[in-house]
């Protein structure tokens, strides 16, 4: 905000006299504006759209696309006796896409959480719990509606509870979902006595099987999440709030948004995806164990930060995300075609990941300011 001098009326002066012309008001920003919605209530400065803040998460996207060309140009350089085959680079897209899908179901619930201002490192425990638990005897009796509704209500239910300990128990987000962490992985080994619990269920089973015009089911429903998600975030109120408490929680709290309550629900809405993505998973396994999605909230985490979403909140899309969870996989197909270990896999996420984080810190919040401090360089 400008600030606004204010000049004193001599007696007898009329109100007009002396007083410094008034800028006309503002008009607020668009419902939309500064989380996802790119040019919505921004300027763009001298360079135009692509070279101001409006268009910051079109180049962040367009960047990140950037880095999707460059590891096929990889594939092709290293394996051009694949890459010359186009039924296998069919396949081989779906089968990248097949792989994105669980994780990126339960990045999208773990990007609401960081752009809220906190973060869930219980997704892949969540998960676990919520698989083991839909594949018991007695809820396998049910029917796959009754796995599917058990698999969903367990994970939100869970993440509820992390919702409570955050918001009005007020522990830090960090302690409580790593408490959940170890908690769930716990109950899920409990419960199924530490043994693979195998889902007998046919239609389970053949959602990861099924195709619809050529592409796999579980891309339809990673697709569905995603674009539920965007318009979550980028054309609701709750989207609003989401971005409004990440950034300033206490001016969010001024300004009338209940942030105990909006931080619960963000934390349901992890644990609803992440009952999803539980359901996914046990289809593509036939089965559910204690050990299931493991280390899946390290892979969601980085895809979120990868995609661009800020780790201490207030700034994310949801499509920034994706594109990092599918970056990602696309890494993990990269080096399994060329026969290389999971260990080096393993260390070039984590330099990627760092990379990612110190882009973030470091980055100018505009081209416009990089071309304006470049004019000051060369006058002095």
């Amino acid at each position: 905000m400008s600030e606004r001098t204010e000049t004193a009326v001599p007696a007898g002066t009329a109100p007009s006299e002396g007083l410094p012309a008034q800028s006309s008001p503002v008009s607020p920003a668009p419902a939309g504006a500064g989380h996802g919605d790119p040019g919505v209530g921004k300027t763009s400065g001298p360079g135009g759209l692509w070279s101001g803040d409006a268009a910051e998460s079109i180049r962040r996207n367009l960047g990140l696309v950037g880095v999707l060309v460059a590891l096929i140009v990889i594939g092709v350089i290293t394996r051009p006796d694949l890459y010359g085959n186009m039924n296998w680079v069919g396949d081989n897209i779906m089968s990248i896409l097949t792989l994105a899908s669980v994780v990126g179901v339960v990045t999208v619930g773990m990007t609401f959480v960081i752009i809220g201002g906190g973060i869930d490192l219980s997704v892949g425990a969540i998960v676990a719990i919520a698989g083991v638990w839909s594949t018991t005897v007695a809820t396998q009796k049910f029917g796959a509606a009754g796995m599917i509704f058990t698999a969903v209500v367990v994970a939100t239910c869970v993440g509820l509870i992390n919702g409570l300990l955050i918001s009005y128990g007020r522990l830090v987000p960090f302690i409580a979902t790593l408490a959940m962490l170890v908690a769930a992985r716990g109950l899920a080994a409990e419960i199924s006595d530490k043994q693979t619990q195998v889902s007998g269920n046919e239609t389970i089973n053949s959602i990861a099987s099924n195709r619809i015009l050529g592409i796999p089911l579980l891309v339809y429903i990673l697709a569905a999440v995603v674009a539920a998600g965007w318009v979550l975030l980028n054309r609701t109120t709750f989207g609003r709030r989401t971005v409004a408490v990440g950034g300033n929680p206490e001016a969010a709290r001024l300004a009338g948004i209940n942030v105990k309550r909006h931080t619960l629900l963000l934390y349901a809405l992890s644990g609803l995806c992440c009952g999803i993505a539980a359901v996914m998973l046990t289809a593509q396994a036939n089965s559910a164990q204690a050990a299931m999605a493991n280390l899946y909230e390290l892979d969601a985490i980085a895809a979120a930060i990868i995609g661009g979403t800020l780790l201490s909140g207030g700034r994310g899309t949801i499509i920034g995300s994706l594109l990092g969870v599918i970056i990602f996989a696309t890494i993990t197909n990269l080096f399994a075609i060329n026969g290389l270990s999971t260990e080096a896999q393993n260390m070039v996420k984590g330099g990627i990941i760092v990379a990612a984080v110190l882009v973030q810190q470091f980055r100018f919040k505009s081209v416009t300011q990089l071309f304006a401090r470049n004019r000051l360089t060369s006058k002095s």
